[in-house]
This record gives C-alpha cells, structure tokens and sequence, in this order.
C-alpha cells in the first residue's frame, strides 16, 4: 500500500494536499484497491458549496457505489474533468488522479486529520 508522507488522510479513505489555500483531495491507494475497478465518476460542480462528510463525489466501480466524503464545508474550485472519459486512472494513479481542487471555509482542523503513519496504521486496523 502507497501512502506519501506529504499528504493528509480522513478515515474515510480520501487523502488531502493543501496548495495555498486550495485543498486538493482524492482518494487512497487503499481505497481504490478496496474498491476495485473504478468505471464511472460523478464530480461535484463546480462553484458548489459543500458541507463537512457530505458527499463530494460518487464512485462506481465493478464492485459497488461508493462515496467520496468532503473532509470539511467549503468551496469546489475545480473538478479533475479527466476523469470522465478515464475514471480508471483512479486505479493506476490515485495519487495523481485528484477529485476536486477545494477552498475550505476555515483553516485544516487540527487532529482530525491522519499523517501518513497514522493513517498506514488505521488501515492495518481494518
């Protein structure tokens, strides 16, 4: 399992790299490989205002319906477009097949968030 020690982690499997102010999330290697063959992705829209552990995006795979969890209220920026025609790059490259590029409405909430050792340790948990 791939887990980068620059990026943060939700216990629901998405992980989080701030740029400035944007937060740009996507999901875990562990959470594509949990999900198998991911087939079609339906992003938030753009300019949506999204509230915490609401869904942000919805995936399908060949296994089930699964939902993308937004970590905190905010913004949707940008949404990853190129996911649509090759949602499967969630597969290949999940760390490089990000969701969505999103503004929080505040700053990180301190210990909600996993590092890299927590969260590799939260997965052998499960």
């Amino acid at each position: 399992m791939n887990v980068p020690a620059e990026l943060l982690y939700t216990k629901e499997h998405e992980w989080i790299r701030m740029e400035g102010q944007t937060a740009v999330i996507g999901i875990t290697d562990y959470a594509q490989d949990k999900m198998g063959d991911v087939v079609f992705v339906e992003l938030p829209a753009p300019g949506a205002h999204i509230d915490e552990a609401a869904p942000l995006a919805n995936l399908e795979s060949v296994k089930a319906v699964s939902e993308v969890f937004m970590p905190q209220s905010g913004t949707v920026e940008a949404v990853n477009t190129a996911l649509e025609p090759a949602p499967e790059s969630l597969n290949t490259d999940p760390y490089g097949s990000w969701i969505a590029r999103v503004a929080f409405d505040a700053p990180l909430t301190q210990g909600t968030y996993l590092d890299a050792a927590a969260y590799a340790a939260f997965c052998a948990e499960e």
